[in-house]
C-alpha cells in the first residue's frame, strides 16, 4: 500500500499539510497489517528548512521541506537509489530516526501510524496528509492528543532531540 502513498505524495507535490497525533493503546494494530521498516537522517536542518533523506521498504527518497506555518509547508519529495540514500544516512551521523510505517485506511482517509525504535522507543504517532488546512476527517478511536503545533514532534527534532531523552 506504501506505493499508492507515493504516487498520491507526488501529485501534491510542492505542498504538504500533514497534522500528527498521538496514539493511545493497541486498538489500531487490528487494522494495521505488517507495516514497513522506515530509516531516516537529516543532513540540514535551520531556518525553518529541513533535507531529509529516507529509506523505507525498498525505496529511498530525498526531502527539502520549508517552514510550517499552521500545519501547511512546502514539500518537495524526489526518489533516489538506495545505495545513495546509504550513502547520504552516513553522512547524517547520529541524526536518524527509525521507526515501523503502518498504513490504516479510516472512513476514506489514509493515515500512517509511526512505531518509533532506537533513541525514540516508545512513541506512536499517527500523522494524516489533508488538501486543505480545513478538510474535515474522522478521528480513529485509538488518536490521542494533537502534536500538529509541537515542533518536538516533528522527525528532525526527534533526530537531533530523542523522545526517550525528555
Amino acid at each position: 500500500m506504501y506505493l499508492v502513498y507515493f504516487v498520491v505524495d507526488q501529485l501534491a507535490m510542492g505542498i504538504e499539510i500533514e497534522r500528527k497525533f498521538l496514539v493511545g493503546g493497541n486498538g489500531w494494530k487490528a487494522a494495521a497489517g505488517e507495516g514497513v521498516r522506515c530509516k531516516q537522517g537529516y543532513l540540514d536542518s535551520g531556518q525553518g528548512t529541513t533535507v531529509r533523506v529516507r529509506i523505507i521498504g525498498e525505496q529511498a527518497f530525498l526531502t527539502i521541506k520549508g517552514a510550517t506555518t499552521g500545519i501547511t509547508r512546502s514539500e518537495f519529495e524526489y526518489e533516489i537509489p538506495v545505495p545513495d540514500a546509504d550513502e547520504l544516512l552516513v553522512l547524517c551521523g547520529e541524526a536518524i530516526v527509525e521507526k515501523r510505517r503502518y498504513f490504516i485506511q479510516h472512513v476514506g482517509m489514509l493515515w500512517e501510524l509511526d512505531v518509533f525504535s532506537g533513541a525514540n522507543a516508545g512513541l506512536v504517532m499517527a500523522e494524516i496528509e489533508l488538501e486543505s488546512e480545513r478538510q474535515p476527517f474522522a478521528l480513529p478511536e485509538w488518536v490521542g492528543e494533537e502534536v500538529s503545533s509541537d515542533p518536538r514532534y516533528r522527525n528532525g527534532h526527534l533526530a537531533r532531540y530523542p523522545f526517550t531523552t525528555w
